[in-house]
This record gives structure tokens, sequence and C-alpha cells, in this order.
């Protein structure tokens, strides 16, 4: 059993149960996975994913979803509107937004100091590449192992996990779109015990390729980097958006309480700990 920095308790934010934690937190929490990844081959990985309004939106929409979402050892909160809702509704909020596109700037230094080794999959042919070209200019001593894109069949994911597992990486973030990526880190699980996390990331090979800038700070700081992004890519996230901003506040409203496990302030324990889940045949 995983013990220190995993004794996180969780808050339901919109109905999903999402993880009171700081990035700051969450790079220790890497490091520290890591290092028990690599004393224990056999390690099962950590699923870390990110909860933002659509998100919340399919996971009631979509049966499927919810109970792939549900198997994820950490859901943290990637978007500033979630923040907001707890502050509203929660005696005890959540401290900070944890963006992804912020959080791989903390990790990728953390990871930098203590040696962790990253492999960047998904987004279109090169994407990733520049992505990771991005980041060994910031860190020279980070090491990203290995890069693929995330355009592949289901036969090929055998394949893949090997390469990952060959390359001796600790961390895959998989940038495939929800709900592909959650779906892909849950099959393949399995498959790539030895790896301390699978880490969904969405759109961030994008961001750190220069394709799309970031929202300016005002609008992260208000929640509303979405629609700064609908603006730049109209075809690909405006529809999305107007299917699942509606649904996501209203669940943001009614579904978002500290008090949902009858802990106090939602102290209801630690995430969930891998050698704690039963062994099947996802990867299958």
């Amino acid at each position: 059993m995983t013990e220190g920095l995993a004794n996180f308790p969780t808050v339901l934010v919109g109905g999903v149960p999402t993880t009171r934690i700081t990035r700051e937190e969450l790079a220790r929490l890497m490091i520290e996975d890591s290092r028990l990844a690599r004393a224990d081959p056999d390690r099962l990985p950590r699923l870390v994913v990110s909860s933002n309004g659509a998100v919340i939106a399919d996971f009631h929409r979509d049966p499927q979803f919810r109970e792939v979402l549900l198997q994820a050892d950490i859901i943290d909160a990637d978007g500033m509107p979630l923040v907001m809702a707890t502050r509203l509704l929660c005696e005890t909020p959540l401290e900070e937004r944890v963006a992804t596109t912020d959080f791989i700037n903390d990790a990728a230094e953390a990871a930098a100091r203590a040696g962790i080794r990253f492999y960047f999959l998904g987004a279109k042919p090169g994407v990733a590449d520049t992505a990771a070209a991005h980041f060994r200019a910031l860190h020279p001593d980070l090491q990203i192992v290995g890069v693929r894109h995330g355009y592949f069949e289901p036969e090929d994911e055998a394949g893949i996990c090997e390469e990952v597992r060959a390359a001796r990486a600790d961390v895959l973030w998989i940038g495939l779109g929800s709900p592909l990526q959650e779906t892909f880190a849950l099959r393949n699980q399995h498959r790539l015990r030895g790896v301390a996390w699978l880490r969904t990331c969405g759109g961030m090979f994008d961001h750190y390729s220069g394709r799309f800038r970031r929202a300016p700070a005002w609008m992260q700081a208000v929640g509303l980097e979405w629609l700064h992004r609908a603006f730049n890519e109209p075809v690909r996230l405006g529809r999305r958006y107007m299917a699942t901003n509606l649904p996501a506040i209203y669940y943001l409203l009614t579904q978002t309480t500290d008090r949902h496990l009858g802990g106090e302030n939602g102290q209801n324990g630690p995430v969930k700990h891998h050698e704690d889940a039963p062994a099947d045949d996802r990867a299958d």
C-alpha cells in the first residue's frame, strides 16, 4: 500500500469525486510513485485524470464513461469553474485549479531534478515531438524517452505498451482527447505494469507545440478559458461547449458538496491504492 502523499480526500464537484490536491502535492506524489514503481516492476500504474465542464457533462450523460472515470486513482480539477463552485458550495473549497497545461511545468521541473522519465503519446504526427523539444530546451536534464503520435488502431496498443515499458518510462502522458485517453489508460493499465503513472493530458501537446496560445491570465482566473479555446478551434470545440456548458453548470450547482461520504469536510480517506484493486482482464 502506498503511504504518505497518497492520503488525499475527495470532494464531489458536479457529481464527480475530485481529489483535493495542489499542483505541488501532485508533483511530489509523481516522484514518490515513480520510486515505488521502479522498486516493484509488477506495480500497477496510477491512473491520473482531470475533470472540467465537458467531463462533468459526459460523466452524467454516458454511463460507460462514468464507469471508466470512477476507476481513476486521482481526478484533479482542471477547470476554474470547478474551483469556483467549491468556493460557493463547500465548507472547505479546493485550494487551486490543477490545469494540466500548468502542471506539466511543475512535473517537468521535478522530473528533471529527480531523474524521472517521461513518454509522450498523442496528438497529430509531429506535434508531441515539438512539445518534447520545448520541454527539453527548458529542462536540459529532463528525460523524455519516447514520443509517439496518437493515430493508431486498437490492435497497435499492445505494441505501444511494450515500447513504453522498454523505454523504462515512469510517466506516460496520454493526449488522445476525452474519452479516448481515459479508456485507453484503463484498458491498458495491466499492460503497463512498472510504469508509475498514466497521466491523461488532453490538448497539452498542441499548446506546447505552438499550435495554440493559452488564454490571457484574466480569462483563466474568471473561468473563461473555454471561450478562448472555442474561438481558436470553433469547429472542434464550439459545438462541444454548446452541448456541455449548460449541463455542466447545472451539475456544478446541484451536485457540488464536501459532505458526500459522511466524513468531516470531505475527509473520506485516501485515493485508491493499486494493491487494493482486484486483478482482472481489462487489458485484453
